[in-house]
């Protein structure tokens, strides 16, 4: 008998076997707005007001931000008392890219495409990034049943009506050329005999707009666009990070202190404009969850800016993916795509009751699976921790032999290097920290509003998804606004004349936290978790 569970979790599934049949003949309905306000407000960690803390110096002071997050904002500059010598140039380049992922390197392709002299710094290589763990696929309405309008309001009502038109419009009117870029680049899209592009639903979608590579979307991307950077002969100074930002006695950006993560050595790097392309924040734990992000994913673009004057816009709204490994242990939070949703899996409680529609928004679906643990109806697992099923089985059932294999390769793969064959059984999720909807606030064009010559890209921009994204819109956003931001820096760095750079905010921001008492005594960014055990 096939037993890759222990025994209460396969006397769990034998009731998720039971009620197959019942739950294939009637998917669960949808629910209702008040339903779906009901829930987030009970069960959402967004909604945890233990969570967050008010921040007490800068642009967004009396605002509240997730505790991890206001401790870095409260910390002082890792140069602090670093002697460093502004003089000595080591690198001098007209755009400065901060970050080797999806939106940096197209930042980087369209900028060098424009004619700057463009350089890349990356704390880790280039491609190691969020862009890479993307699975299910990238969003754009480009098939005769749909249209951008269509996919405008889908974003805007699946992000509570909170993002910022602006940006919206850009991301969706833009998305069609966006997989025309990519496409022309070199993306083996998933493609018909014919040529014409697979699409899929996701969650909150009301068409069939998800393009994909299997699931292998975000590394497909990546390796493509990092390709062109390299083919393309873009210098790329890696595992080094931009500690601060510096800027001259005209207010403006002026480039960037770097540190080679490998020597502790510091670099000066002068740039007529900076684009912060720094990723996510999951590596931070908000609220002790595990995360689907890669190992660099601290936030530092959101320090760097907002210690240099740049807003911040819904730091308070943080993205938890509905499905995350929860079992085995080694793959804990590990992303388990939406799509495996989409080609039919059913969420399913410990009774082999399918309680929610699998295809609302992450959100939704996010509170209602820690409302299912919560109230007693989730599987624990060894350890202690507690998740509720994903019916995979029903992905072959519906689709025919081999649609996991081809569909989802990479799930496949993954599970079955612990001997869960995932056609066979479910597997068991939890929600995963696994988007930062909140960054730094900027206009139609990409930059921040109070820092001439600095522009955002990419995950560590808010507004654009409001306060909840949908699937397939990251990989669109870090396309679209990785090329805009690049053409822009391009022709900015034209007009642009770099006065005598200086350090001076990171000692008035210092100083800010003393008079407010809200010093933690620590350094920010934090670069990299500390995952260190210290034993006493």
């Amino acid at each position: 008998m096939y037993t890759p569970y222990p025994e209460n979790m396969m006397e769990s599934i034998k009731k998720v076997e039971a009620t197959r049949a019942e739950r294939m003949a009637t998917e669960p309905r949808r629910l209702t707005a008040d339903e779906k306000d009901a829930l987030l407000k009970e069960f959402h960690p967004d909604y945890n007001p233990d969570a967050f803390a008010e921040i007490k110096v800068g642009p967004n002071k009396g605002e509240k931000a997730p505790r991890e997050l206001a401790h870095m904002l409260h910390s002082t500059s890792r140069i602090q008392n670093e002697k460093i010598d502004l003089t000595k140039i080591d690198y001098d380049v007209d755009v400065l890219v901060i970050g080797g992922g999806g939106a940096g390197s197209s930042c980087a392709i369209e900028a060098h495409n424009a004619g700057a002299d463009v350089m890349i710094v990356t704390k880790l290589r280039i491609g190691d990034a969020n862009t890479m763990m993307a699975e299910g696929g990238i969003q754009a309405a480009d098939k005769e049943n749909d249209s951008p309008v269509q996919h405008y309001l889908d974003c805007f009502g699946g992000g509570h009506f909170a993002g910022r038109p602006e940006l919206v419009k850009r991301l969706v009117m833009e998305a069609p050329d966006a997989i025309k870029w990519l496409n022309e680049l070199g993306v083996e899209f998933d493609k018909e005999e014919d040529g014409e592009m697979i699409t899929t639903h996701g969650g909150g979608t009301s068409r069939k707009r998800m393009h994909a590579a299997k699931d292998y979307s975000g590394a497909e991307i990546m390796r493509t666009i990092r390709d062109e950077v390299i083919n393309l002969g873009i210098p790329v100074v890696e595992f080094t990070s931009a500690v601060e930002l510096l800027k001259d006695e005209k207010g403006q950006v002026a480039g960037a202190v770097l540190q080679n993560m490998e020597t502790g050595d510091y670099l000066v790097a002068r740039a007529k404009t900076v684009v912060i392309a720094t990723g996510g924040a999951g590596r931070m734990h908000y609220q002790g969850f595990p995360t689907s992000n890669h190992y660099g994913a601290t936030a530092d673009g959101l320090i760097l800016g907002y210690r240099a004057g740049a807003p911040l816009l819904y730091q308070d709204s943080i993205q938890y993916h509905p499905t995350g490994a929860v079992y085995p242990a080694q793959i804990l939070g590990a992303l388990v795509t939406e799509k495996v949703r989409s080609v039919g899996a059913q969420l399913v409680n410990a009774e082999g009751e399918a309680y929610i529609h699998p295809l609302e928004t992450r959100d939704v679906n996010a509170s209602g699976v820690i409302r299912e643990c919560r109230e007693g109806r989730g599987v624990e697992v060894p350890g202690g921790l507690k998740g509720v099923w994903l019916d995979t089985p029903m992905i072959e059932i519906l689709g025919g032999e081999g649609t996991i294999e081809k569909r989802i390769p990479a799930m496949f793969r993954m599970y079955m290097n612990y001997g869960i064959d995932m056609r066979k059984v479910p597997i068991l999720i939890y929600p995963t920290l696994h988007y930062q909807n909140g960054g730094l606030e900027i206009n139609g064009d990409g930059f921040t509003k109070t820092i001439p010559n600095l522009l955002v890209a990419g995950e560590a921009v808010g507004g654009i998804h409001g306060r909840n994204r949908l699937m397939g819109n990251s990989l669109l956003d870090i396309i679209v606004f990785g090329r805009n931001a690049g053409k822009a820096a391009a022709a900015k760095a034209k007009e642009t004349e770099i006065g005598t750079m200086n350090l001076d905010h990171i000692y008035q921001y210092a100083e800010e936290l003393k008079k407010a008492d809200a010093d933690e005594h620590d350094i920010s960014p934090l670069l990299f978790p500390d995952y260190a055990r210290h034993e006493r």
